[in-house]
């Protein structure tokens, strides 16, 4: 299906631009959303009449969130959530729970500016894309804790995971050399039967 993108769409194409798009994609993200119209000859005369005014719309929204992301780009948010010991979250972290302590701090940002490509699934500092219009992207960082001490700490760039503190180069040769005895003793078994 040929559609007429009313805005910059990420990966399809610019303002003004007829693109052909799966049907499906067309009618329930683009033309749900009102980011294209169906590229018929009626809507493309439409369209040229309209495009002054779409592209100082435009203009005005990329204003709007340069301005918040000169004050939200690089800020750093606090989520406090269990976890088992090897820091492996009881659950994620997702684009809504985001949503949430950002607009906390008084941010209008919505759920769906957020660019997860996976859920948060471990303590530590994540840094997370945020796109506030097509052409406006920050990233800020979500550091995910049991705790508020434990948090701070995180932020120094200390380990609160037992796992990451736990070194294996500190055992020496002697560990690896046993392993490796191990598994071969085990190889011999299974032959001799």
């Amino acid at each position: 299906m040929d559609v007429i993108l009313l805005e910059r769409v990420a990966k399809l194409g610019q303002m003004g631009e007829t693109v052909s798009v799966k049907p499906g994609y067309a009618r329930n993200f683009l033309l749900a959303r009102g980011k294209a119209l169906r590229a018929t000859e009626g809507n493309k005369k439409h369209f040229e009449t309209q495009r002054a005014q779409l592209e100082a719309r435009n203009l005005d929204r990329r204003k709007e969130a340069e301005g918040v992301a000169e004050k939200l780009n690089g800020q750093s948010f606090t989520l406090i959530r269990q976890s088992g010991e090897s820091g492996v979250l009881y659950g994620s972290v997702s684009t809504r729970d985001l949503a949430e302590v950002v607009t906390k701090d008084g941010f209008s940002v919505g759920r769906d500016q957020f660019v997860l490509h996976q859920p948060i699934k471990t303590l530590g500092l994540h840094n997370v894309p945020v796109t506030l219009h097509p052409e406006v992207e920050i990233t800020v960082t979500v550091n995910v804790a049991r705790s508020p001490e434990e948090a701070e700490r995180q932020a120094r760039g200390e380990s609160v995971t037992e796992r990451e503190a736990f070194n294996l180069d500190d055992l020496g040769l002697e560990v690896g050399q046993a392993l490796a005895d191990a598994g071969e003793g085990a190889d011999d078994r299974g032959r001799d039967r």
